[in-house]
């Protein structure tokens, strides 16, 4: 009597392959959820680096905001332009044509460091003699105290969503996928420091510009291979002369 013989059928190898088959799908969507969520955290994080360095940047040279030492410049300074310049240390500017908006930040703000630049106006004092001249660019004097100022513009530009800095008429990209900025000034009365009002228009409607006690600063940053949704970043920074 012959045995019969023993192994899969066709059936069996097909249920068999089929399982196979889900269990290869669902082991290859777990690995592609695990890739985009890997990719949409970095995407974040990249783009919350990018917020903190453009941000801590703009507090930096705000905080020094109208910092122009303890004197008055003498008539004789070569830098005329300076006493004009100084009246109006920090504005903000928008420009909206279409759908094409362009903000404008301006800062006068005394040098942070060695890697600011070429200076736009230097301030020597003499503290003993009580008398200072302001100087375009670098300037040094024996026995004479040097302050450099720089006049600092970072521009919103919404067609190309980036964010530039000029300085010293060199103007670079800060920040790109920049896709809105806004900024605000916290007015508050004179003599105090209390916020009781943001504006955006200090040279309109606030009279008094040493009213200014505060900036916020807003920036919306986008990824652009669209893993994540886009994300708001603020940050305020208190004028550091304008503190009692």
């Amino acid at each position: 009597m012959r045995k019969r013989a023993s192994g899969f059928g066709l059936i069996e190898l097909m249920v068999a392959i089929l399982l196979g088959l889900i269990i290869l799908l669902g082991v290859l969507q777990i690995f592609i959820s695990a890739k985009n969520t890997y990719l949409a955290q970095n995407a974040s994080a990249a783009m919350q680096e990018d917020a903190r360095y453009a941000l801590s940047k703009m507090v930096q040279e705000i905080r020094m905001v109208g910092m122009f030492g303890y004197v008055t410049p003498s008539p004789d300074s070569t830098a005329t332009d300076f006493t004009l310049a100084s009246q109006t240390p920090i504005s903000y500017v928008t420009t909206t044509v279409g759908t094409v908006t362009t903000g404008v930040l301006t800062l006068l703000t005394a040098d942070v460091g060695a890697n600011g630049g070429t200076p736009t106006w230097t301030i020597l004092t003499d503290p003993v003699n009580y008398l200072a001249t302001v100087s375009a660019g670098a300037k040094s004097a024996t026995g004479m105290f040097a302050m450099p100022i720089r006049r600092v513009i970072y521009t919103y530009d919404s067609t190309n969503q980036r964010l530039l800095t000029t300085v010293a008429g060199t103007q670079s990209v800060l920040v790109s996928n920049v896709t809105a900025m806004g900024v605000l000034f916290g007015i508050g009365e004179t003599g105090t420091t209390s916020i009781s009002s943001y504006t955006t228009t200090p040279g309109t409607s606030i009279t008094d510009l040493a009213k200014i006690r505060s900036v916020r600063i807003t920036l919306t940053l986008s990824d652009p291979n669209g893993r994540v949704a886009p994300q708001t970043f603020n940050v305020v920074a208190a004028i550091r002369n304008r503190l009692p």
